[in-house]
């Protein structure tokens, strides 16, 4: 008869805790000779003795070769992981650490139960709160440390994928694109040349011929590279701008000089209807003015959604201004690009196809992760002879492959952030028609704000007309001011509210908004919409939470007037 080996108490635990710990009865039992084998004769489990880390993962998990992956970190250093010799199962445990944290925040940013941010003011996080310290030390801390800290900077940061986070025109947090931003960062390169960037070269090439494709310019057309914001974008536009119609200009100086000198007081502001469109005759007028004082009109800046009313310019008004005093179009699609990628919506872009330039960061409407954000340029070959200056460390002219794919010398700045990753994997998980989708659902959400505002008489439309874009402006009216008749009174009180109730919303933390004057109106909100996740249940909580606070807000303000 075979003779059994009766299990320990600190064996039999083990199993135990391995079952709580999620393992099923079948893989517990696969681990049990393992599990015996590494105990003493006494019982106690060799692993056992290591201190147990915050996680609450009882059991380090074990690699191929049933070697323990860390799970306490107190005594273990950035030294101790790769390449430090034998720190490969030290750096997957920290990985593995790193991720639970990660994940954890991912989930909570989609859970509406969750706050959208735990607001500290700024002399609170930078004198410390509950140990998080944003002061350097001279020596190393150890990596349980940098988890705390890793957790704690996700805690006080605000959760900009939350569905009620209306604040941005970027929001929401995609998970393939959170995916793309992970490899990237592990890939650790950069885009100035095919030599270390081969595959991302040629990704951003296919996304930049995709996005001109939608913007309207045929196959021999088209060139762009994709920038750090859309302030960026915009300044490529004047510099290709300027170099395409004074060329000579170029020559004179270096590349930093040239992004400079042609000063804010060269710069002529257009006037706009109440909308904030663009007036194609004023624009006319100021060509011709212009003309007349004896400068030299060479740029037209039309914009395709703006920020704050999400105005769309008539572009083919201004495509036809511009053809007949022969200047460059440039179009800030910046945030309006995305409605491209809309049949129902892409009409409201009519004529982008005639702009020289346009600007487009997918890290608003399409939801990329920050940042993704590209120049796209009619001319081909302009951006290389504009900006290029032929380092030749960099861009030597006897590579063994096609140099054309070394797109550093097209650029300002020759080395750039993966930008294109992220994109590019969301565009295949996607489609275009889920990015389709994605569009038309956040601008039907703006509608359902603008039809619920309409309905209620504690809530005031900036614009009676159906919104353009996903942007909504509107002003919360206490009661004391709904009968009082227009005027400096009722604007003087009506300017303190939004940012009170602003206030007291960001200290409850269950909500975002942004607002902001603009002319002769004074606060108002401006939600915006670009967060999948949104529902029209988050846009009706916003409306009570608002009028929630606003009441019980402005009753304090009135009673001290």
């Amino acid at each position: 008869m075979a003779k059994t080996k009766e299990l320990s108490k600190d064996v039999r635990d083990k199993i135990v805790d391995l079952h709580k710990a999620g393992m099923d009865y079948k893989t517990i039992a696969k681990q049990l000779e393992s599990i015996i084998e590494n105990s003493t004769p006494g019982g106690q489990i060799l692993a056992e003795s290591k201190q147990r880390s915050s996680s609450d993962n009882i059991n380090p998990p074990q690699t191929s070769d049933n070697t323990c992956i860390p799970k306490d970190f107190s005594c273990i250093y950035s030294k101790d992981l790769l390449p430090a010799l034998s720190g490969e199962d030290t750096t997957k445990g920290f990985f593995q650490e790193l991720v639970s944290v990660l994940l954890s925040y991912v989930c909570k940013s989609f859970r509406r139960s969750s706050k959208v941010l735990d607001f500290h003011h700024p002399h609170q996080l930078r004198e410390g709160l509950e140990g998080f310290s944003l002061d350097l030390p001279d020596q190393p801390e150890n990596l349980e440390q940098l988890l705390v800290d890793c957790r704690d900077t996700l805690k006080y940061g605000v959760k900009t994928g939350h569905p009620r986070f209306f604040n941005q025109l970027s929001s929401g947090l995609d998970v393939i694109g959170l995916a793309g931003e992970w490899l990237t960062s592990t890939a650790n390169t950069n885009m100035f040349t095919y030599e270390v960037s081969p595959v991302f070269i040629l990704m951003e090439e296919v996304l930049l011929r995709k996005m001109q494709e939608i913007v309207g310019w045929s196959e021999e057309e088209g060139d762009g590279v994709f920038c750090p914001g859309g302030t960026m974008s915009n300044l490529y536009s004047v510099l290709l701008a300027r170099y395409h119609f004074f060329p000579e200009s170029h020559y004179s100086v270096k590349k930093s000089a040239a992004v400079l000198g042609i000063g804010s007081e060269n710069v002529v502001v257009v006037k706009c209807d109440d909308r904030g469109k663009m007036i194609p005759a004023e624009l006319e007028s100021s060509i011709i003015t212009a003309k007349d004082q004896g400068c030299v009109p060479f740029y037209v800046n039309a914009t395709a959604g703006t920020t704050v009313y999400g105005a769309f310019d008539p572009l083919n008004a201004i495509a036809d201004i511009c053809e007949s005093h022969g200047l460059w179009l440039h179009v800030d699609a910046a945030w309006g690009g995305g409605l491209l990628m809309s049949k129902r919506h892409r009409v409201k872009l009519q004529g982008i196809e005639r702009a020289w330039s346009v600007t487009w960061n997918p890290h608003k409407m399409m939801g990329a992760p920050l940042q993704c954000s590209a120049i796209l340029v009619k001319k081909r070959g302009l951006l290389q002879a504009c900006n290029q200056l032929c380092a030749e460390y960099l861009f030597q002219t006897d590579k063994h492959y096609d140099t054309s794919y070394d797109t550093g010398d097209k650029t300002i700045q020759c080395g750039r952030h993966v930008d294109v990753f992220k994109l590019w994997l969301m565009w295949k998980a996607k489609g275009s028609e889920g990015f389709e989708s994605q569009v038309n659902k956040c601008l039907e959400n703006a509608e359902h704000l603008f039809d619920k505002i309409k309905q209620r008489p504690d809530f005031e439309l900036v614009f009676k007309g159906k919104p353009e874009h996903s942007n909504v402006c509107f002003w919360y009216i206490p009661p004391s001011l709904r009968k009082m008749p227009p005027g400096p009174e009722r604007n003087r009180r009506l300017h303190e509210v939004a940012p009170k109730i602003k206030a007291k919303m960001m200290e409850q933390g269950m909500a975002m908004i942004g607002y902001q004057p603009l002319g002769d109106k004074v606060n108002f909100f401006r939600c915006v919409f670009s967060n999948p996740a949104t529902q029209t249940e988050d846009v009706d909580y916003l409306l009570e939470e608002i009028a929630c606070l606003g009441h019980d807000i402005c009753i304090r303000i009135e009673t001290n007037l």
